[in-house]
């Protein structure tokens, strides 16, 4: 897999310390040094493949380490605080690539596949495998577009496909699986991740959350934990500090009214919470961002 790896770090190597886009559809790369308020962040779902150096994601109480030798996914919208880190070898820096999964494509490609008998279960929302030969030979297919951008619009369909159809066919497939099967519960929990961090600045009551998902809010709340490693309060508490935390090193706004926008009523409690998540309060941050 050696030989599969240094081709892909060769042909994702115009990637810089932020997203950048590949110009084929849903596909990015990042190289280098991340600064750390941005690596603490509401993370998206992905299908993400390192291939220089290693990352180290935290979600809840949970903490991964991942490395060019794995793949890991992330099926739905998750605060976490991540670090990456160079080549402990070559000190070559950190490298990765990612996909961003359509529910729609997964549902069109489980239906030209073999029901896998696989029942639906909850698990986290986010997981770590190895990654195989074949997984990479379909990422190598997809890269060689970067070169050849006036075959994107025949081929990268084809090749994404493919991305998908190996991560369905190994250990974290059924996160797939389940994010593109309507009207089951895991579902409906993801229905409800995806309302709380649209409306995260407005107070939450589990148990209305739990009707959303037609569970009890004891099943409920059981069942979200499962998923993201937090409870929903926590869950929305997290989005908030993330949204502020963008805010402080993008914003010129003081801190209380940037506290008000994220849904805070106290800038107190605020500035206490923040310390607690961020090792630092909100006014010290804001002096290291800048």
């Amino acid at each position: 897999m050696e030989k599969q790896l240094h081709e892909l770090r060769e042909l994702a190597s115009g990637a810089g310390n932020q997203r950048t886009e590949t110009g084929i559809p849903r596909v990015a790369m990042v190289q280098g040094e991340i600064p750390e308020h941005r690596l603490a962040a509401v993370y998206e779902p992905m299908i993400n493949l390192i291939l220089t150096g290693s990352k180290s994601m935290t979600v809840g109480d949970r903490t991964y380490r991942y490395d060019p030798a794995t793949y890991f996914v992330m099926s739905v919208d998750l605060p976490a605080v991540g670090q990456v880190y160079a080549d402990d070898l070559t000190d070559a820096p950190y490298l990765a690539v990612s996909l961003t999964p359509e529910p729609e494509i997964i549902a069109d490609l489980l239906a030209g596949l073999p029901d896998s008998g696989t029942a639906s279960r909850y698990g986290s929302g986010f997981a770590v495998a190895p990654v195989t030969s074949e997984l990479l030979d379909a990422w190598l297919r997809m890269l060689r577009l970067i070169n050849k951008p006036e075959e994107i619009a025949a081929l990268a369909p084809a090749y994404e496909r493919e991305i998908l159809f190996r991560v369905l066919q190994g250990p974290l497939g059924w996160m797939l699986r389940d994010i593109a099967t309507p009207d089951t519960h895991l579902s409906r929990i993801y229905a409800v991740i995806n309302w709380i961090k649209q409306n995260y600045m407005q107070a939450v009551r589990v148990e209305e959350l739990a009707d959303m998902a037609a569970l009890s809010v004891s099943a409920f709340h059981r069942h979200f934990k499962a998923i993201t490693a937090l409870s929903p309060v926590q869950y929305q508490k997290r989005i908030r500090l993330m949204q502020a935390r963008a805010m402080l090193a993008t914003r010129s706004a003081n801190i209380t009214t940037i506290a008000l926008s994220v849904g805070y009523q106290s800038h107190t409690q605020f500035s206490r919470e923040y310390s607690r998540l961020f090792g630092r309060p909100p006014s010290t941050e804001r002096g290291r961002m800048n």
